[in-house]
């Protein structure tokens, strides 16, 4: 994840994120992120551009903490 985040691609940090999820069951990570297993999967997928709110959401569900340094 930390590589996906440095990278600043954002489809790469969805899809690191989608992969984790998927690891970590995608149905129970919906659940807590407050969304349809459809709507991650979307959210996630390739061609997904989720929110920021999704993506903080799906962090959160996953125990993943957003930290800021300066460059």
């Amino acid at each position: 994840m930390q590589d996906a985040m440095e990278t600043g691609d954002a489809g790469y940090i969805a899809h690191a994120l989608g992969v984790i999820a998927r690891a970590h069951g995608m149905s129970q990570i919906a659940k807590e992120a407050g969304l349809s297993q459809e709507a991650l999967y979307k959210a996630l997928s390739p061609d997904g551009n989720p929110t920021l709110s999704t993506l903080l959401g799906v962090m959160k569900a996953l125990h993943i903490k957003l930290t800021v340094s300066e460059m």
